[in-house]
This record gives structure tokens, sequence and C-alpha cells, in this order.
């Protein structure tokens, strides 16, 4: 294969995949309920019509919004879910909509309050996405930024795993994570990264204006996000096991800045 057929073939993968993600499934009922709440951008609901508890009410939250709800079987759902529990419920529509790291930092602004973003660094595990989009939301963060590429995008595990905080957390997917993390160095924002060489956490201040950056589940921050950090912070570690799970470690993290604030 020559390479100008090898390119081709390479862009019609890339557009495919861009596609599907424009085009997904949020699975499962309190993911939809929360995607409809938030008036997230939807096509069309499948129920099965022998599901009971708040179907019903799915189906009335959709009449209200005109979104056409289609009356399937639980083979036909299985097949869309492809092995994940959809308890009777999926909506179809634009699952992903992301925002900018200027919007993020704007939503900060109009709140009166210190920008507080989690920037994920190749979190490639959408339970661990979900996971930590579920506890940023809760604490209160303005927004998450995750990179295009090697990263998961918020599809629909991320949706269900996150128990539907996806729909309202604001999340910005962009092509350059470094060129992300400048831009909130130049809006005064404070850059956090999370090592296990840093120094530990415990009396650093928090309170200002925070990014905390969270690396890969494997691998950690990359060396080019790493040097872009102001400061490197760890967790103690008292046992024998030396590292923690991303979203774990995260959760940690984010709610040392909760703490701290509410104590300002």
């Amino acid at each position: 294969m020559n390479d100008s057929k090898r390119n081709t073939k390479n862009d019609h993968r890339a557009k495919r995949k861009e596609n599907e993600e424009e085009k997904q499934l949020i699975i499962g009922r309190n993911p939809v309920i929360e995607a409809l709440k938030a008036g997230k951008l939807i096509d069309m609901i499948f129920v099965n019509p022998e599901a009971t508890g708040s179907v019903s009410l799915i189906c009335k939250m959709a009449r209200e919004r005109d979104i056409p709800v289609k009356q399937v079987n639980d083979y036909k759902l299985d097949r869309m879910a492809e092995g994940a529990s959809h308890q009777g419920v999926i909506a179809e529509g634009a699952c992903a909509e992301y925002v900018s790291v200027e919007d993020i930092l704007k939503i900060a602004a109009d709140r009166g309050e210190d920008p507080f973003i989690i920037i994920c660094d190749e979190i490639e595990d959408p339970h661990n996405l979900g996971a930590i989009i579920r506890t940023a939301e809760a604490a209160g963060a303005h927004g998450i930024i995750i990179p295009k590429r090697r990263s998961a995008s918020l599809n629909h595990t991320v949706f269900k795993t996150s128990a539907g905080a996806a729909s309202w957390l604001p999340a910005a997917r962009v092509p350059n994570l470094p060129a992300a993390v400048d831009l909130l160095k130049k809006n005064g924002v404070w850059i956090y990264g999370t090592d296990g060489a840093g120094e530990s956490y415990e009396g650093v201040d928090l309170t200002g204006p925070v990014g905390i950056i969270i690396g890969s589940e494997g691998f950690g921050m990359s060396r080019l996000i790493k040097e872009k950090c102001d400061f490197l912070l760890s967790l103690p570690m008292k046992g024998k096991v030396t590292s923690l799970n991303a979203s774990v470690a995260a959760g940690i993290f984010m709610y040392e800045v909760v703490r701290q604030r509410n104590l300002k």
C-alpha cells in the first residue's frame, strides 16, 4: 500500500471514530435522567415497555422535551449496550458535549470563585475517568480537561460510572494538553501535579486558583506535563503498597482543596 492510500485509510478511520464519538449512547436509568435534567442533546430514547420504576419518569421527561421514545425489547437493548447494564433504558444523542478551557475559566469568574480545575493526563480507563468526574462535580470543581489523544472520551461508560455527573461537569477536550496548561498559567492558575516524588500535600496552600493534574494509571504524568507544574504533590504512603488508583488519589487531592477552602 502506498503512502497516499494509507493516509486516506487512516483519515477514514479517524473520521469514523469522530462520528461515533459525536453520536453516543447514554446507558442506564440514572445517567439518562441526569442527562435529561441537564438539558443534554438527545435524539431518541429507547425503552423496554415492560420495565418499571423510574422508566415512566424518563418517558414523561422525554415527552416534555419532545424527545421521541421508541419501545423495544431487551434483545435490542442488549445489543446496543454491548454488555453494559441498561436497566431497560438507553438514550442516543450527542453524549460528548465539550466546552473550551476559556469557558471553564469563565464559569469560575461568573461564580466569583478562584478556578478549581482537574486536568487528566492520559487517563485511558473510562471507569477511572467517570469516577474522577463524579468526585470533581461533587467537590465543586469548575471543569475537567482531557486530551484528545490517549485518553478516554465522554462515552457511555464514563456517564454510567460518574452516576450522571458527566452531564453536569463541564469538560474541555483539547488537542494539546501542554498548551492548555500554559493557558491556565497565563490566567493565574497554579498547577499542582500529583507525583510520588513530590512533597507531601499536607501543609501546601491550595486555597487559590488551582489546577490539579492526575497522571495516567500506569505511568503517571508525561515528562512535558510534569515540567510545566508549579508544584509536585504526593500522598503519604504508610503501607506496603506504594501507589493508589488514579481516581482514588484524585479524590483525596480534590477534597483537600475543598477542606482548605472551607477553612478559609
